[in-house]
């Protein structure tokens, strides 16, 4: 039986360079250390979220926090408690790069956002598969979402500590948008 195959990619808003007005990004040398910073500073109450940087920008690390600059003295007392390279802010040549990809097969959604991939029904939100990534932490959280309810599986940047696991998380959640609207992305 063939699937036919409709290939969407998520917007992130028509200007870009307006959206980042006022914004910079943390830098980190791993993965691990952006997600705790990132826990710290939204626990903090500050509005962040970690992003894929510009490759230009990177330090070693494919991930960043995205803050707010006015924030940015009181978040660096924050990250006190973590190590980070350097805040950065961002400007209108340094766009965010857009990881999430969504794929339809019928009555399945498959979404991707980096080398992650995860597949889910959309009448019932079941997740069917996931797939992609090589790190240690990924047979785990494969067995941790596999034929489980999209709303309700843990959050993979929760209970993994990989670019793998961030990049699942990002994953899920698109699907999870998607399927509460509906399949209306």
């Amino acid at each position: 039986m063939f699937w036919g195959k409709e290939k969407t990619k998520r917007s992130s808003g028509s200007d870009k360079s307006k959206k980042h007005k006022g914004k910079g990004l943390v830098l980190f040398d791993s993965v691990e250390e952006a997600i705790r910073a990132e826990r710290l500073v939204a626990k903090a109450g500050y509005a962040c979220s970690l992003v894929a940087p510009p490759p230009q920008l990177r330090k070693g690390c494919d991930v960043a926090v995205e803050i707010d600059l006015v924030e940015q003295p009181a978040i660096e007392r924050v990250l006190e408690q973590a190590s980070y390279v350097e805040v950065t802010p961002l400007s209108g040549s340094g766009k965010l790069l857009d990881i999430i990809q969504i794929f339809r097969y019928g009555n399945y959604t498959m979404v991707r956002a980096g080398n992650m991939k995860l597949t889910f029904e959309e009448p019932s939100g079941i997740i069917v598969n996931t797939s992609g990534g090589g790190c240690p932490d990924i047979p785990y959280l494969h067995i941790e979402l596999m034929g489980k309810r999209l709303d309700e599986i843990p959050r993979p940047k929760d209970i993994g500590h990989t670019l793998c696991a961030l990049m699942l998380d990002r994953a899920v959640e698109g699907a999870r948008d998607i399927w509460m609207n509906g399949g209306e992305k």
